[in-house]
């Protein structure tokens, strides 16, 4: 598994597992771990949650797939979940992490990102993040869905603090960011994790990515991912829900594009030529 480092030194995988939309059907709750599980067995360590999803439903999903894993211990794994800008304020955060992880049924999150910006002034969510730091109840702190201003107010008001990540939608068909989001990141040392990177598989009929995936014996969504992974800093977290999509996934580390792929798909899936609006899904 190729890893990306983070602001800080830690080396985290390039790929993980999202769980969006996960927790919402009690019927599905059992297939939904045994994938997460199936999913940690095969070596995907890295798993994104947040307390928006299901409401709070996902990260019951995770933390069931946690304990109930014989194979990964809890500090081999890196679980990643998010506050919504409505908790943002100071007690709303430190509330909602403990609630969070009452319902991972651990003691701490590697990663906890605000998920949207909101109206609670950066200033008063970072002295909560630095709180929740300080106890050991978060190692990691990021934020989500972020542009390039929101990034540099951000971390104008950040007091030394390492932000870890940007949790951004990016994908062949939403590469709007690559324009001043994705560089700037670069610039500020920040890695990018990829949500949708598949776009939720309604790439999958692109007739680039047909094209492509024959030449590789591979589908056309593994070469949607590797187009994904073959981007530098950046780590890729598309949902799985059966063990032949985690299979799948998996198998899309190791396609290797060469320059004519890239070329067809610049073609298909245009890069940007000027700033447009942050997309979010």
């Amino acid at each position: 598994m190729r890893t990306v480092e983070l602001p800080g030194g830690e080396h985290v995988p390039v790929l993980g597992m999202g769980t969006w939309h996960m927790g919402e059907t009690a019927s599905r709750f059992d297939s939904e771990v045994g994938a997460l599980r199936y999913a940690m067995e095969r070596g995907i360590t890295l798993i994104d949650t947040a307390e928006m999803y299901g409401n709070g439903g996902s990260e019951k999903v995770v933390g069931a797939a946690i304990h109930g894993s014989g194979v990964v211990r809890r500090e081999d794994l890196f679980i990643v979940s998010k506050v919504l800008p409505s908790h943002a304020h100071y007690d709303g955060v430190i509330n909602a992490c403990d609630n969070s992880l009452r319902r991972l049924g651990t003691s701490y999150i590697d990663l906890y990102l605000l998920h949207w910006r909101g109206s609670t002034p950066f200033q008063e969510t970072q002295r909560a993040f630095e709180t929740l730091r300080s106890s050991g109840k978060v190692r990691h702190v990021g934020v989500s869905n972020f542009d390039s201003r929101d990034m540099e107010e951000w971390q104008s008001h950040d007091d030394g603090g390492l932000l870890a990540t940007n949790q951004i939608l990016y994908n062949l068909s939403r590469r709007g960011v690559e324009w001043d989001v994705i560089p700037g990141c670069r610039h500020r040392g920040v890695p990018i994790m990829a949500y949708s990177p598949l776009e939720q598989g309604r790439l999958h009929g692109a007739q680039a990515l047909a094209q492509i995936a024959g030449r590789h014996d591979a589908t056309p969504l593994q070469i949607a991912l590797a187009w994904v992974l073959a981007q530098p800093n950046v780590i890729a977290i598309p949902k799985a829900v059966n063990h032949g999509h985690v299979d799948q996934n998996i198998a899309a580390l190791e396609i290797s594009l060469s320059t004519e792929d890239h070329n067809i798909l610049d073609a298909a899936f245009p890069p940007p030529v000027g700033p447009t609006h942050l997309e979010m899904l």
